[in-house]
């Protein structure tokens, strides 16, 4: 499948002045600045396919933002290669701007002292979008988001998930095929929350539309992602399905058994017993087994006589917590 986004040695590097402390130190800066170099990212490469959505994840100062900047053409890297949709995005800045959607969680792209809706019909004049086809995007948004309820009133006035909310539609107004969203429902309740993911999970599989997204909420990846990229101190250190990171930092999944009678048999192929107590043991899949849960429900119940039986998923928090501490120790 085509590549809707390619980075190819992504690198980033700021220059700042460090500054000495007391009056003597804020003089020489004036003076004689002495110029440092911090590298937020360095030598990142990766793909997201048409259709795909992709969880770039990392914890904070780990580089997402900058390399969602560079990828949005607001930043321009100091070496490697962007391109989104075939474009290049610091190089074509007008074009890229009609082939992509951006939502940042903590800043909007609507006027503050206007409705949401004159805001549509201000981004609806700007990327040239007809007025039928304005109108057919803003019943199925307000048919997804509930938007009509507050369109009419002033961004300023919005809570944070009702701007959000008119921060997606807006976004999406000239129907880009590639959305970028750097932690859109930071400090949402659950319910709008939710309601943001099943937008999303429309976009993505009724619409098509590629989706990069950068999020601390583990739930948000586990119903959302199809692939995750971790990201940290500006490097790739990890690109694999949600599947793949559970069996290399989770442990995958635990089975939890009660077991009736005393004659205990050998453990099944390719499990091991990893805490027994009384009747009630925990198995766990052997290194290298390879093993699904539904067969090792199948090989247990065979082997033993099961009072109840219940399969465990590893918590995705604690995955994504041990695969941070792992690899980038």
């Amino acid at each position: 499948m085509r590549a809707a986004i390619e980075a190819r040695g992504l690198t980033k590097t700021f220059s700042t002045t460090k500054r000495q402390p007391g009056l003597r130190g804020t003089l020489r800066s004036l003076v004689a600045p002495q110029r440092v170099s911090k590298t937020a990212v360095e030598d990142v490469s990766f793909t997201v396919a048409t259709g795909e959505l992709v969880a770039l994840l990392g914890p904070n100062g780990a580089g997402k933002s900058t390399t969602i900047k560079m990828l949005t053409g607001i930043l321009t890297p100091t070496s490697g290669e962007a391109s989104v949709v075939g474009t290049v995005p610091y190089r074509e800045r007008e074009r890229n701007a009609r082939n992509i959607g951006a939502v940042f969680g903590q800043r909007s792209q609507l006027w503050w002292d206007l409705p949401a809706r004159e805001s549509f019909t201000i981004l609806r004049d700007i990327y040239g979008v007809g007025e039928a086809e304005h109108a057919e995007r803003l019943r199925e948004f307000d048919d997804l988001l509930e938007l009509s309820s507050f369109w009419d009133t002033r961004i300023r006035h919005l809570s944070l998930g009702q701007r959000v909310r008119c921060d997606l539609a807006a976004a999406l107004l000239h129907d880009p095929p590639v959305v970028f969203l750097d932690e859109p429902t930071i400090g949402m309740d659950v319910v709008v929350k939710e309601q943001v993911r099943r937008f999303l999970r429309h976009q993505v599989e009724e619409r098509g539309r590629t989706v990069l997204l950068t999020t601390h909420d583990m739930t948000e990846v586990e119903r959302l992602a199809e692939r995750v990229v971790l990201i940290n101190h500006g490097r790739i250190v990890l690109d694999g399905t949600l599947d793949e990171i559970r069996q290399r930092f989770g442990g995958g999944w635990r089975v939890h058994a009660t077991v009736v009678g005393e004659n205990r048999v050998a453990c099944p192929e390719g499990l091991r017993i990893l805490h027994e107590e009384g009747p009630r043991l925990v198995f766990g899949p052997e290194r290298g087994s390879g093993l699904t849960p539904h067969q090792a429900l199948k090989r247990i119940i065979e082997c033993y006589d099961v009072a109840d039986i219940a399969v465990e998923e590893s918590d995705l928090e604690d995955v994504m917590r041990t695969a941070y501490l792992r690899e980038v120790a």
